[in-house]
């Protein structure tokens, strides 16, 4: 919790209903929004369902603390894909969040829209009201813009968007390099056009970690007639017919039944969203049957679907230090960053999982780019674990459209057992053509100069993997998750959608999904900010619907 905020959360036996207009299943980047949008009218007796607790832990609202939670089950649900021939028989560890805030509240904190293309492309799949000029509203009202507002940008919204406290020479290196070989300078990648090298920018408030409970939730805790239940893990959603009329979840060591007078909101995430549809009869019949659940609704589409960008990681040594590793070495390094950070909020402890970055295409016939850089003022192993011994930074790249589709599936009718996930990394061989392409495009930026004259060496993967064959094999050995899962119920028409463009379930009444598990194609960058702009949108959409 950061200091002087105020703290209410009411919770089991205290709230003392059992009814609402409105019960949402997941307080993540979406789940927050909708509580806080919907409570707006006192009309509406809207309860919000986190199975994780309160967002208390310091390291949640400090910016680089996305370190100490990567691993933390206190928060984090801690998730592995299973074994596949993509990534050579490896489980991928996925971090979602378990806590209020979700994964807004244990991500990198990068705010990227995506390409206005994406969300065209949603609307030419049939998603009526989701192209570009429909979103760009949302995303407006959700924003706080540190650099004031534009045609691409809000200033009154609760959503900070604020710029990294302070530049870096390598990150400043990273931006001129590649510049050096045709990616030009980009100070905005939210703006008129994506393409290009800069720095990002971040969900951050004077230091602060701007996660979608701090955004939304906080301004409306006091709200009597908004309820908030943390530790309450969904079990299932109850039905009337073809209605859904509450849902079940434990809390506390025992299970518990909030009714919903206008209907139930899954905003569970791409992962825990599609299992709790399948845990309440929703889903492919077969898997239902199989687990010994009553099919309410066969959908094929449930937990189909699935994409997430798939990240390799250019490692360097640089022959200087000046990186993040050389901060962390010692005692009294460690001791400035803290009270440099105390005292200025500003430093390593404000950095993202990506300061600098870059859009680019990896071939010229490619409209929009198709791949997307992090260059990071550290290294280390994996994403989250402990910094080399050596001064080192990190250029990852991943493929920002993949063509391969995965699944989710629950594994029993246990809520508390975790599902099956196929992610299908680069099954596709465009997914590990465009792939090679990056790690190509890599080295050429770290060739160029002036990033070129602080590489002492490659470490990753190193100048002995050079042919195409070499680099692929690289890919499927070391490449991981760069944790933006979408897709497990989309929106659309076809026989494999989940919900309809008014993000209502196929089939029944009274329910509708409302998260990143609603794309029906992945957006070119990083997802929070677009499942924020779900979250405004489907707020909207339920609200006219019950005016």
């Amino acid at each position: 919790m950061r200091p002087g905020q105020p703290f209410l959360i009411i919770a089991g036996e205290e709230a003392r209903v059992k009814e609402f207009d409105f019960v949402i299943v997941g307080a993540g980047s979406a789940g927050c929004v909708l509580a806080a949008r919907l409570s707006e009218d006192p009309r509406n007796r809207v309860l919000l369902l986190e199975a994780g607790g309160p967002d208390r832990n310091l390291w949640l609202h400090i910016p680089l603390g996305y370190g100490k939670t990567m691993f933390n089950p206190d928060v984090n649900w801690c998730y592995h894909t299973e074994p596949e021939m993509g990534t050579d028989n490896r489980k991928i560890y996925w971090p979602r969040g378990k806590v209020l805030g979700g994964s807004s509240s244990i991500n990198g904190l990068i705010y990227v829209r995506g390409q206005a293309e994406d969300y065209e492309h949603w609307a030419a799949l049939g998603n009526h009201g989701w192209g570009w000029d429909a979103v760009l509203p949302y995303f407006i009202k959700s924003e706080r813009q540190q650099r004031g507002s534009s045609p691409f940008h809000g200033t009154d919204g609760p959503l900070a968007v604020s710029d990294l406290s302070e530049t870096h020479p390598l990150c400043d290196a990273f931006i001129a390099s590649a510049a050096q070989i045709g990616i030009p300078r980009n100070d905005d990648f939210n703006g008129a056009r994506q393409d290009g090298a800069g720095y990002f920018q971040l969900n951050t408030l004077h230091g602060w970690r701007c996660s979608s409970a701090v955004a939304f939730l906080d301004p409306a805790r006091r709200r009597s007639n908004l309820t908030i239940a943390t530790g309450a893990l969904a079990r299932r959603i109850t039905f009337d017919g073809q209605r859904a009329a509450g849902v079940e979840y434990f809390q506390g060591g025992q299970v518990k039944t909030a009714l919903a007078r206008a209907e139930v909101v899954v905003s569970a995430g791409s992962v825990n969203s599609p299992q709790l549809l399948q845990l309440s009869g929703i889903g492919p019949g077969t898997l239902l049957q199989k687990m010994g659940i009553p099919v309410v609704k066969e959908l094929l589409g449930v937990g189909e679907n699935l994409q997430d960008h798939y990240q390799v990681r250019n490692v360097f040594q640089c022959n200087r230090p000046i990186t993040l590793n050389d901060d962390l070495k010692s005692l009294w390094g460690k001791f400035k960053i803290g009270m440099k950070y105390a005292l200025l909020r500003r430093g390593p402890l404000t950095f993202s999982a990506g300061q600098a970055g870059a859009f680019a295409r990896t071939r010229p016939d490619t409209a929009t780019p198709d791949v997307q850089f992090h260059f990071l003022t550290f290294s280390s192993d994996r994403p989250g674990a402990g910094l080399h011994d050596f001064s080192g930074f990190t250029m990852s790249v991943c493929q920002l459209r993949p063509r391969s589709r995965g699944t989710v599936s629950i594994r029993s009718a246990d809520p508390q057992e975790a599902p099956a996930i196929y992610t299908k990394y680069l099954a596709d061989p465009d997914d590990l053509a465009v792939t090679v392409a990056g790690m190509k495009l890599a080295r050429r930026i770290a060739a160029s100069t002036p990033l070129r004259g602080y590489i002492e060496r490659e470490v990753e993967p190193g100048a002995a993997v050079a042919s195409e064959a070499e680099l692929a094999a690289f890919a499927r050995q070391k490449g991981s998750s760069i944790f933006h899962p979408v897709g497990t119920c989309k929106m659309g028409m076809d026989s494999l959608s989940v919900t309809d463009p008014e993000l209502r379930v196929h089939g029944l009444q009274g329910i509708r999904v409302v998260d990143a598990s609603i794309m029906p194609t992945l957006v070119s960058g990083n997802t929070h900010a677009a499942t924020v702009m779900i979250g405004e949108k489907g707020a909207d959409m339920i609200r006219k619907s019950w005016r």
